[in-house]
């Protein structure tokens, strides 16, 4: 392309060696955007302005077509990439809950890799109880392990409001709310993908709460299928530990 750009461009070609050229390789005069654009303006331009090109009109419709399914094109591949790579992510998030032997191993993991895995910046697991007061091993996974009154779980995923708390909630995070959850992190905690957990008969519910300083990490407009089925997996290990 280059070659014959020189070609058009220099004086000393003959004009009928360019035409042969052009002849011989047309396919190159028709994908080059550029040139074709050129060649319909000036034959327009010849043509006058009372004359209305429906080819030309036509051909400039097909071509703002072509940009619309390429840029569709890249949206899809794009999406299907993402999906693919939170697939992968949850996958091996609910591996690293499957190794530990023990409940301590179970939450260090959780704070550990799965919160690494996942790329979010603070992770909780949040259980009601009558009696706030832990054992020894609570309070060495303060971190990991926060232990609420009963209620508080449906109060702070339904941010106060009367509707009722779905499985997944993925929303922006206020600071003010989240310091009993994320402690003193809460501050930089702007965006949060709360997991309803059902731990089993008789048993108070809990909740997975995975905080992101990225704002737009979790977002209500987002797919929570993936996120259903790692608070699936977790419930159940929960409830294998529980009895």
């Amino acid at each position: 392309m280059d070659e014959m750009g020189d070609s058009m461009t220099d004086p000393a070609v003959n004009l009928g060696d360019l035409r042969d050229r052009i002849i011989d390789a047309p396919d190159v005069i028709l994908e080059d955007r550029d040139i074709m654009r050129a060649l319909i303006a000036a034959n327009e331009k010849s043509m006058g302005h009372n004359i209305v090109d429906l080819r030309g009109i036509a051909m400039e419709r097909l071509e703002a077509r072509l940009d619309r399914l390429e840029d569709t094109h890249r949206s899809v591949i794009a999406a299907a990439y993402e999906n693919l790579s939170g697939t992968n992510q949850i996958h091996r998030a609910v591996l690293a809950l499957l190794a530990p032997a023990d409940f301590e191993g179970f939450l260090a993991a959780l704070g550990g890799e799965v919160a690494a895995t996942l790329r979010v910046d603070a992770v909780r697991l949040v259980l009601e109880s009558a009696s706030e007061e832990g054992d020894a091993a609570i309070q060495r996974l303060d971190d990991v392990l926060t232990v609420v009154p009963p209620g508080f779980i449906e109060s702070y995923a339904s941010g106060r409001g009367s509707a009722p708390v779905r499985p997944v909630t993925l929303r922006q995070a206020r600071p003010e709310e989240g310091t009993r959850l994320y402690g003193g992190t809460a501050e930089w905690i702007n965006s949060e993908a709360l997991l309803r957990l059902d731990l089993g008969p008789g048993r108070l519910p809990g909740m997975l709460a995975l905080g992101a300083e990225d704002p737009h990490q979790f977002k209500p407009s987002q797919g929570t299928d993936l996120l259903g089925f790692l608070a699936s997996v977790f419930e159940r290990q929960m409830r294998r530990w529980l009895g």
